[in-house]
């Protein structure tokens, strides 16, 4: 029954070959730095499903942002733990791309033909410290306003474009309501949608290149 179930799905969508194709293709034989890419993908999956949860309680405004921050963190049931999962993995995030791409960069990963699975893999890391900037804005506490504050004038002191950047990120001159639902859309629209096409891309990329083998020393 299953075999035959199997041949009719296999028959109309081929994903016999898609799961040949990602999970029993040929790898040279490689160490465990190489689970680096995987264990980054899986945070970023654990991000995406704790901050779908956050979204269901959180309120974007400068009245309520910080009062329901309160209430997930120590009234909704297993909030503390979602919100702890989010925060965290957040910073691991940031630390597993990084190591994963200085592995690429040891190994000489980038080289042809992956050229541009590490250019993805660059705007990949840019668009995992967005998510850090824009997400540590959402508590609207003393911390995270000020912080804000410092960072975007970090930005706009840029030569020339300074003043323009900051009124972009500010949407004016101060930090306000603007700000708050500004980095919130970039946050959980934007940067998402970047995210997943440029994941999709790198995967498929490392699926179509495969991997480099572990450098030998050559006497």
């Amino acid at each position: 029954m299953m075999a035959r179930l199997t041949t009719w799905l296999d028959e109309r969508t081929g994903f016999q070959q898609v799961w040949q194709a990602i999970f029993l293709r040929k790898i040279p034989k490689v160490n465990w730095f190489y689970t680096l890419g995987s264990a980054t993908l899986f945070v970023a999956m654990n991000q995406m499903i704790t901050g779908i949860l956050l979204t269901l309680y959180y309120v974007p405004t400068p009245d309520h942002a910080y009062d329901s921050v309160q209430y997930i963190t120590f009234q909704l049931p297993a909030g503390w733990y979602i919100r702890g999962l989010h925060h965290w993995g957040a910073s691991a995030m940031v630390v597993l791309v990084v190591l994963h791409m200085l592995r690429v960069i040891l190994y000489g990963a980038y080289k042809f033909p992956r050229e541009v699975t590490w250019a993805t893999g660059v705007i990949l890391l840019l668009v995992t410290i967005g998510f850090g900037f824009t997400g540590y804005l959402l508590p609207w506490d003393q911390k995270a306003y000020w912080a804000t504050t410092v960072g975007t004038r970090i930005a706009g002191a840029v030569p020339f474009v300074g003043d323009w950047i900051l009124r972009i990120l500010r949407g004016g001159n101060d930090l306000s309501a603007v700000t708050l639902a500004r980095f919130f859309g970039v946050h959980v629209w934007v940067l998402p949608s970047v995210l997943l096409l440029l994941m999709g891309i790198h995967l498929f990329l490392v699926i179509r290149n495969g991997i480099s083998a572990v450098p030998t020393r050559k006497d």
